[in-house]
């Protein structure tokens, strides 16, 4: 039961920080009813039990009004006088007293615009908050502390608002359709007073024979450099030298003649027995 509890207050936390902008620490506002609870049933210090309610830091705040209430009441709620005391004073323009309660509907207002968590055990307090966007309640229930779930008008106020959001207004439409118009007269502006330097441009042109009268050229005439080819000198083939070529023939022919000039012969040699056996 304890981690459902806590996360259905994460949830209303969550949803009042996405939707109203409520940032850390978050600010309380205590009446005297709940100054009073807080003391009776021992949950003290008031700051750590808030804290671990909505998960962050908090800061608690009481008024002028609320404190004069309390004093009124008598040694009953001394205890609680002494610890309203305490708490950081909001700001309430009220010149004469008033009830706790009237103090309080007129600093949250129709906005919250201070963005307080209203702590209180007034059930009818409670219900009227209920129907004004963007104020989260808290109370007591003997030792433990809750958080008011959003109601349906909240949760209404929060959906009609971003249905708001993305479509556009009638003024916001207005000006779009003025903006529009207005860009589209000044294009065409622009676009007639260059037609006109165009035409006149070209006509005083015409007048003054193109401009080659006075020596003004249209365009800057630049002279790109062309590829070469290869120098025709270098691609010729060598010729070979008569002389060399008879010379070389010639050795040729000499080298053959001295080969065919060059016949080994044959030495015969006689035995000396050979001879002797043909003379007998």
């Amino acid at each position: 039961m304890r981690l459902k509890k806590q996360k259905r207050h994460r949830k209303a936390v969550r949803f009042y920080s996405a939707c109203f902008g409520f940032r850390e620490p978050y600010k309380v506002l205590c009446d005297g009813t709940f100054v009073h609870h807080l003391l009776l049933h021992g949950l003290v210090p008031a700051d750590n039990a808030l804290q671990r309610l909505l998960g962050a830091r908090v800061l608690l705040f009481s008024s002028c009004c609320v404190v004069a209430e309390l004093q009124a009441l008598g040694e009953s709620h001394s205890e609680a006088l002494n610890a309203a005391r305490h708490l950081v004073s909001a700001r309430c323009d009220h010149e004469k007293r008033v009830s706790a309660t009237a103090c309080i509907e007129s600093i949250i207002g129709e906005s919250n615009p201070e963005h307080f968590f209203v702590a209180t055990q007034d059930a009818d307090l409670r219900r009227m908050f209920q129907k004004i966007p963007g104020v989260p309640v808290i109370y007591g229930l003997k030792n433990s502390l809750f958080i008011d779930q959003p109601s349906a008008h909240q949760r209404e106020f929060v959906k009609s608002t971003e249905e708001r959001r993305m479509h556009m207004s009638e003024p916001e439409y207005y000006k779009l359709h003025e903006k529009e118009s207005k860009d589209e007269l000044t294009s065409a502006k622009l676009n007639d007073d260059s037609a006109n330097e165009a035409s006149g441009s070209e006509h005083m042109r015409k007048s003054i024979g193109g401009g080659h009268a006075l020596g003004v050229v249209d365009k800057t005439k630049f002279k790109r450099k062309k590829a070469k080819g290869p120098n025709p000198l270098s691609c010729l083939k060598k010729k070979k030298k008569e002389a060399s070529s008879n010379a070389i023939n010639q050795d040729e022919k000499a080298d053959s003649n001295s080969k065919r000039m060059r016949i080994r012969k044959r030495n015969r040699i006689r035995k000396e027995g050979n001879l002797s056996g043909s003379a007998s």
